[in-house]
């Protein structure tokens, strides 16, 4: 019984020792080229984007989507600015102009109202309102110191809200789309909406809130252009609009 199980042993090492290495590493290297070949393919990552305010990005469509074109003009771009822009960038943009927008609406207000009605400082500050706020820095500075503080107070209120913090977008800057980290919006902010509305004017519908914000935006647009207008009338002819 041993010296069959001797015998058998030196038979089976013998075929083992005239077998040729290829044929034993084949299946190794076809596994090998088998894992070049995944790592040669490229893995396309789709986008996931959140839905804020009924709006999901579309990187199909006009500005990704967001609403503020109406007809006849619709996608009115005749400069090209927001082409081949990122989503980022995109936002940047729209928040830009709706917080011009805003401004240039009070702008507009203030200029059709202050000039013939201006009851503070005991009626001091007079004659056209480009010069309005130099009068009120040399009558009441504190009033003066306290507007701009007020001022900035509110911008690092809203850059608290919308922009994401730079130390949080350098740790993650693979995954950051823009110019700069400095600029990065928080990826679930809406341009322009900053939680402040005190009387409930926001719709919920999706729809309606799209068209709210249209409407938003022509009428900065507009005031945009009005309030150029009335800076630069008066600029030139030093006397008020009326």
């Amino acid at each position: 019984m041993m010296l069959s199980l001797v015998l058998f042993l030196s038979f089976v090492s013998g075929i083992f020792a005239f077998t040729s290495p290829l044929n034993v590493l084949k299946g190794c290297s076809l596994s090998a080229a088998s894992f070049d070949d995944a790592e040669d393919e490229e893995v396309v990552v789709v986008p996931v984007y959140p839905t804020i305010n009924g709006w999901t990005a579309d990187p199909t469509a006009f500005c990704y989507g967001l609403p503020g074109n109406i007809a006849p003009l619709n996608n009115f771009d005749p400069l090209q600015f927001s082409t081949d822009l990122s989503l980022q960038e995109v936002k940047r943009y729209r928040e830009a102009e709706v917080t011009h927008g805003r401004v240039a609406m009070l702008a507009v207000v203030g200029y059709l109202v202050q000039e013939p009605f201006h009851p503070f400082f005991n009626g001091l500050v007079t004659g056209p309102a480009n010069t309005h706020l130099t009068q009120v820095q040399e009558i009441a500075p504190f009033f003066f110191a306290w507007l701009g503080g007020s001022i900035a107070t509110a911008e690092l209120i809203r850059a608290k809200i919308g922009w994401e913090s730079p130390i949080d977008a350098a740790e993650k800057n693979d995954g950051v789309e823009g110019q700069t980290w400095l600029s990065k919006l928080n990826d679930r902010y809406y341009p322009g909406d900053l939680h402040f509305d005190p009387l409930g004017l926001k719709p919920k519908d999706p729809t309606e809130f799209a068209s709210m914000q249209t409407k938003e935006l022509q009428n900065g647009r507009l005031a945009m252009i009005a309030s150029i207008g009335m800076i630069v009338q008066e600029q030139v002819t030093h006397h008020t609009l009326f």
